[in-house]
């Protein structure tokens, strides 16, 4: 289990130097409305924080697929049933696709309900004639060059958007949204490709017969199998999905106010006390282990994942600093900047003890670095012994400028890094575990996808950017080319299954033709 050091608290970071940190003019008023956070709610429950725990503890064992997935930042006005549907059923129909090839279960963590910050890498920028302060999120300030200075009171907006994005999702995934027995209910009227559209229609006609097969011997009629049903952590396996919540741990005032000290819930504590009672070393967690009440660990309430950004990851600084403590699985952004034995002292900072299912290292080189850096990485992760996902992020690294003066991505570079992953990590003798993609099913007014990132099989070109450019932060993947890249990852797990099969056919060949005998 976590252990979280007698030296460290939710606000010993404030000894740490906060590396994008926002300076509010009123700092009475931050307080008071840190104050008011405290004593709010929390989004998400330490059970289902440990349930992702595990999930990711799957992920690790190349048992599970991770498909970290949504905006780069959300806005308060983009908190509509439309906009919230269309990301969910965009993050569902990715992972369907996925699903059907690689034959394993996907593990979706949206970029939503808290994902308002945004790091910058200056403090001010030019609008015009104008130097203004940069622009920092919904919940820090305004777009409008005149509502620049940071306002406390955006927090605590924050914090009921989430909530209300939060309640819609929910509802939405136990209300039948997500059942496989209608994949069509997520929506592809709008996709314009007739080969996407063809593809998926056969993948769900597929799934349909499939589903039809089990209820015909029994299996998956109304109730399912109670078994899977409660191994699966009382989830039904056919009408409702897991979802997870994730933003980048950036606010550090906010994070901490949400932080919150709960025991670990029975059913984990049950099966895991000796590592519950070893992680502190004090002799009052020595008699915890003799029937006393489990001590109370910390969990970050406002996501069941939260990540240390590219810009925040110093050894000795503040956003480290708090991440080391929480229970929560947390991700650590990797680029081309960071050193391989970087990497390994940071591991055994915010995972001294080596715990499955608590980092995710997401990798963000860029297409023509990757070749450069990933290797050594894996090597030198894969010799230390700790336990990570891998996840390749081939949005960040690829951002360009379009001579429109648009910020863009190209799908052709955004598809050579991710690819690239796939082979480098195969070639180290590990495995690329997920991805992480910023994309969108929003639509605009006229109905149609928006046009943020070049290529994909809709080849959009550079003077189409700017005929539903709707992105105020960095250029997302719209619905057809995120399912372009669904497809080609689900082709890439099928052609690997096959590639299996056909070993296991070789050695099954090779153990008849030995009479049955296996060879040392």
């Amino acid at each position: 289990m976590n252990g979280q050091p007698e030296t460290w608290s939710p606000s010993s970071w404030r000894d740490k130097p906060a590396a994008q940190d926002v300076v509010y003019p009123d700092r009475e008023k931050l307080d008071k409305v840190l104050n008011k956070i405290r004593t709010l709610p929390p989004l998400v429950t330490p059970s289902e924080i440990e349930r992702l725990r595990h999930h990711l503890s799957q992920v690790q064992r190349n048992e599970a697929f991770l498909l970290h997935a949504g905006d780069c930042a959300e806005s308060f006005d983009a908190c509509t049933h439309e906009n919230i549907s269309a990301k969910i059923g965009l993050i569902l129909s990715f992972s369907l696709i996925l699903i059907w090839g690689a034959r394993k279960p996907v593990v979706r963590i949206g970029r939503i309900a808290g994902q308002y910050a945004k790091p910058r890498s200056s403090a001010t920028e030019k609008i015009g004639d104008r130097e203004v302060t940069s622009f920092r999120g919904d919940n820090v300030n305004g777009l409008d060059p005149n509502d620049r200075t940071p306002d406390p009171e955006r927090l605590l907006s924050a914090y009921f958007h989430s909530t209300a994005t939060l309640n819609y999702v929910r509802g939405l995934l136990t209300s039948g949204f997500a059942s496989l027995h209608h994949p069509r209910d997520w929506s592809l009227s709008h996709v314009r490709s007739p080969a996407l559209r063809e593809e998926f229609q056969r993948i769900t006609e597929g799934l349909s017969d499939a589903l039809d097969f089990t209820r015909t011997i029994g299996f998956g009629a109304d109730g399912g199998d109670r078994a899977s049903y409660e191994q699966g952590g009382g989830r039904g396996v056919l009408g409702e999905a897991d979802f997870y919540t994730s933003h980048e741990g950036l606010m550090l005032d906010f994070e901490e106010a949400m932080t919150r000290a709960f025991p670990v819930p029975s059913s984990i504590a049950s099966t895991s006390r000796s590592a519950i009672t070893n992680a502190s070393r004090s002799p009052s967690a020595e008699a915890e282990g003799q029937g006393e009440r489990p001590r109370k660990v910390h969990y970050n309430t406002s996501a069941h994942f939260l990540w240390i950004g590219d810009r925040t990851r110093q050894l000795t600084g503040a956003h480290v600093e708090y991440f080391r403590g929480v229970r929560n699985p947390i991700g650590v952004k990797v680029g081309p900047t960071m050193q391989a034995e970087e990497i390994v002292r940071l591991l055994d900072i915010v995972n001294p003890d080596k715990e499955s299912g608590k980092v995710t290292l997401i990798t963000r080189y860029g297409a023509g670095k990757v070749e450069q850096h990933l290797a050594s990485h894996i090597t030198v992760v894969q010799a230390s012994g700790h336990p990570v996902a891998w996840i390749c992020d081939p949005m960040h690294g690829n951002t360009l400028t379009a001579s429109t003066g648009l910020k863009t991505r190209h799908f052709g570079t955004i598809i050579s890094e991710l690819t690239a992953c796939l082979r480098i990590h195969a070639e180290c003798g590990s495995v690329l575990n997920g991805v992480s993609l910023e994309f969108t099913g929003e639509l605009s007014e006229d109905g149609f996808s928006v046009t943020e990132c070049l290529g994909g099989s809709m080849e959009l070109a550079e003077d189409e950017l700017g005929l539903r450019y709707q992105s105020f932060c960095d250029p997302r993947l719209n619905f057809e080319q995120s399912l372009d890249v669904a497809f080609l990852l689900s082709n890439h797990f099928k052609k690997a299954r096959g590639r299996a099969a056909g070993k296991r056919a070789e050695g099954d060949v090779l153990y008849s033709e030995l009479g049955g005998k296996k060879t040392v």
